[in-house]
């Protein structure tokens, strides 16, 4: 518990110096465990400002992304985590609508080490994700991503999980 504690003041702390600075996004995420459980995420997001070998065809850019998930499990496997990491984004160019695809690592923490039948080995988790979808004018987007969570054998068992979700993006 202190760890969630301490994860939960840094990522609040990082929230705080990242939407001073800037305008933030909010997201919500709906998807599935490969073990059907469900997920339900609340995201905030910040797009770092700046692109890399834009070109005619498109862009890399990226954001910070916090979140919170509810895992949901029937009364002993349910579960809550915490996550932070920056996401690179290959943005096509487009004038109302831009297709996207995104990869980011990042770390995350679960307030226990079960979730169904996986036994994650530690609450400390690291966060490797896949995506793609539309971002529209007027700060809207929406898309698909696949989350994988393992400790990288830091702890056994080292079960890990993936989450596959829909999920909207909006600017604030």
């Amino acid at each position: 518990m202190k760890k969630m504690l301490c994860l939960t003041a840094l990522v609040a702390f990082s929230l705080g110096q990242i939407l001073t600075a800037q305008a933030a996004d909010v997201s919500f995420s709906v998807g599935q465990t490969s073990e059907s459980t469900m997920t339900y995420r609340l995201g905030l997001q910040s797009n770092w400002d700046v692109s890399w070998w834009q070109t005619s065809v498109g862009r890399v850019t990226g954001y910070w992304d916090a979140g919170y998930t509810f895992w949901e499990g029937d009364n002993t496997s349910s579960n809550h985590s915490l996550s932070f990491a920056p996401v690179f984004v290959y943005e096509f160019a487009g004038e109302s609508v831009k297709p996207y695809i995104e990869v980011g690592i990042g770390v995350a923490a679960f307030a226990n080490t079960e979730l169904g039948s996986n036994q994650l080995g530690s609450s400390f988790q690291f966060e490797d994700r896949v995506g793609f979808g539309l971002r529209f004018t007027g700060g809207h987007e929406v898309g698909i991503r696949a989350i994988h969570y393992s400790n990288a054998g830091l702890q056994s068992p080292n079960d890990g999980l993936e989450s596959y979700a829909l999920h909207y993006r909006m600017a604030l």
